[in-house]
């Protein structure tokens, strides 16, 4: 039996709160894979969350909630031995932050310390098109161990919703997470 994960999800305030959602969603239906997920969200991140989807549904997940700045969170060391942080959506201004290891807050403190003790961080940037500058950045945070994974949906599985199309993205974050989902296989 595979140990079960311990998961950060991180939701800044960068548009695609759609993938948030899914994401939440997604792990609220695999308890026996997850052993616990801790949730920051930016204060952008919940205006945008609720100005998107029209509601506060971030309320009603069954997962450990932590203010932006609560430094006391488990995840803020890596004695608390979280194996995974998904950053979704991922704003350029919390990339910048963790390329450049400015911990100001519990999300960029929370990454720093995925990254410090090797373990796996997912960043899914939403913004487009890339500057120079945020390629830099990106290429900073693969270079330090991270994983960039840009909301860009497929199509292959020929989804007929909104919900549908941004679940392509979120599916391939559970793959790279190292969970297991029923989901679309190319040629399967």
């Amino acid at each position: 039996m595979q140990k079960r994960k311990k998961i950060v999800v991180a939701v800044t305030g960068a548009s695609g709160s759609i993938y948030a959602k899914l994401l939440l969603d997604s792990l609220s239906l695999l308890p026996e894979q997850i052993e616990k997920v801790g949730v920051v969200m930016s204060d952008n991140a919940k205006e945008v969350w609720s100005y998107e989807l029209g509601d506060e549904s971030y309320k009603n997940y069954n997962f450990d909630f932590y203010s932006k700045m609560d430094f006391n969170a488990p995840f803020a060391s890596g004695s608390a031995k979280y194996d995974t942080m998904i950053i979704v959506p991922c704003s350029m201004g919390a990339l910048g932050r963790i390329a450049h290891g400015i911990s100001n807050d519990l999300i960029s403190r929370a990454a720093d310390v995925v990254l410090k003790e090797r373990r796996k961080l997912i960043a899914v940037v939403r913004d487009t098109p890339f500057s120079l500058i945020h390629l830099q950045n990106m290429k900073t945070v693969t270079e330090a161990g991270g994983i960039i994974c840009p909301a860009n949906p497929s199509f292959y599985s020929r989804p007929t919703s909104i919900e549908a199309v941004a679940q392509t993205v979120v599916d391939r974050v559970i793959d790279l997470a190292g969970l297991e989902k029923e989901s679309y296989r190319w040629n399967d």
